[in-house]
């Protein structure tokens, strides 16, 4: 699970701002805590903002960590890395980004970040430590001047030439089957940030995971379920047998076919892709995603989860990660949005509640609801509209429209 993640220096990101999923000492939905080794941590965290404010870039962040760390040991030498820095100050546009990402995997707490630029990796650090415990122990530091390697981490020792000066360390030690380096690439790998609005390229995922070749047969009517508790308009859904039919029409959905009376007399089927909604086609093709995260207990990051989808759906999926009934495995959702109809106690706690707002240099910031302090220095209570303080500027992160 993700305990919390820092960027700094990348896109809108000037200085290091911090995501936390640890949860904060208040008293509401404390059912949805996740409590694991000594850790108190949330199932989903939801990022509100103005347009350009920096939401995308938080979630963009994730992905470039992932990416980076899922193809390091992939790239040639002369590949580049894909990273863009604050641009609009002389200093930071000519430093290194800076990611770093907390996790918990089974017992273990494990600390793994770097800084890099487009073209080389400056530093890299991991640390661990059994669960929250306070002392934290050093099993490899990367700087320029080379790598210093704990005595007692033997999976990568003697390693340290072998890697390029654009790739990770981490990567290295994991091509030669290092077991805590492995660990924690295929942690980080199961991640999944995608776009709430670039969703079809996904629907082949649904597909395959259904497909009756599938040894796991049940996961059709997993999706089957997933879609009927969402009423999706429609008896049930078939896969064509020909992959290439299927690229074309996605799926058929089966409907009731009825009389002049509005007796149903048969059935009948349309292509998915050509007669149903916007909405129903990006719950088709995000049901498998939402449906394996919260089975193997992985994080699912969503950029405008609610775009095409009416707020109620929006919310069935939340409450998905966030009730442990459906949730045992401890899947996290993080997403950005514009619809206020969620900010509301009953959906998420305070510390669930996060803002992106740029400041004066056009840098962006980044605070939850739980952390927020009134011109007073007070809190924000749990019983205040959450929706309608925000939507009246009160915790910013809103547009300021001219007359």
């Amino acid at each position: 699970m993700i305990i919390n993640f820092t960027v700094g220096n990348y896109r809108s990101f000037k200085d290091k701002k911090v995501l936390s999923m640890e949860a904060a000492a208040i008293k509401e939905l404390n059912e949805s805590v996740i409590e694991k080794e000594g850790y108190r941590l949330l199932p989903s965290a939801v990022i509100y903002g103005a347009n350009s404010s920096g939401k995308s870039n938080l979630l963009k962040a994730i992905g470039k960590f992932r990416d980076i760390v899922n193809s390091s040991s992939k790239l040639n030498s002369t590949d580049k890395l894909g990273i863009t820095p604050f641009l609009l100050n002389q200093e930071t546009a000519k430093e290194p980004s800076f990611f770093e990402m907390e996790l918990l995997i089974d017992n273990q707490t494990y600390t793994y970040g770097f800084t890099a630029d487009n073209l080389k990796v400056y530093e890299e650090w991991l640390y661990t430590k059994e669960g929250k415990a306070k002392k934290e122990k050093c099993l490899f530091v990367r700087t320029e001047e080379g790598i210093g390697i704990a005595d007692d981490y033997n999976e990568g020792k003697g390693l340290e030439e072998k890697v390029r000066d654009n790739g990770l360390f981490l990567s290295t030690i994991d091509s030669f089957n290092g077991e805590v380096a492995k660990k924690i690439i295929h942690k980080i790998d199961s991640f999944l940030v995608i776009s709430g609005i670039n969703h079809e390229s996904w629907s082949g995922f649904t597909n395959d995971m259904c497909n009756t070749k599938n040894p796991n047969l049940s996961f059709k009517q997993e999706i089957q379920d997933f879609l009927n508790s969402m009423n999706a308009g429609f008896n049930r859904f078939e896969l064509p047998e020909d992959e290439k039919l299927a690229k074309e029409i996605k799926a058929y959905t089966i409907h009731n076919l009825y009389n002049e009376q509005g007796e149903i007399i048969g059935e009948t089927r349309f292509s998915m892709k050509e007669h149903e909604s916007s909405g129903t086609n990006k719950l088709f093709d995000l049901a498998a995603l939402v449906i394996s995260q919260l089975a193997f207990g992985d994080s699912l990051v969503v950029d405008e989860l609610d775009s095409k989808l009416h707020p109620l759906l929006t919310q069935h999926i939340i409450k998905l990660f966030n009730n442990p009934e459906t949730n045992p495995k401890g899947a996290q959702l993080i997403f950005a949005t514009h619809d206020t109809n969620l900010l509301n106690v009953k959906t998420f706690r305070r510390d669930q509640i996060w803002f992106t707002e740029k400041d004066h240099s056009e840098a962006t910031d980044l605070y939850s609801l739980a952390e927020f302090r009134e011109p007073e220095g007070n809190k924000i209570r749990k019983d205040r509209s959450f929706e309608k303080d925000y939507i009246n500027g009160r915790y910013g992160a809103i547009p300021y429209i001219k007359d």
